[in-house]
């Protein structure tokens, strides 16, 4: 599953999800990297 967290004010890094960290931030990998950071919210599109 494809998830997207931020790594400070502007950058955001979007990868296949590896794990949560008790602190609740998320790990994603991108090809050999793996990055952790704050998830970014889901939006709820109206119908």
């Amino acid at each position: 599953m494809l998830r997207t967290i931020t790594l400070g004010s502007c950058v955001s890094v979007q990868g296949h999800f590896e794990k949560t960290l008790p602190d609740g931030r998320i790990c994603v990998r991108v090809g050999n990297r793996i990055y952790s950071g704050n998830p970014v919210k889901s939006i709820k599109f109206a119908a």
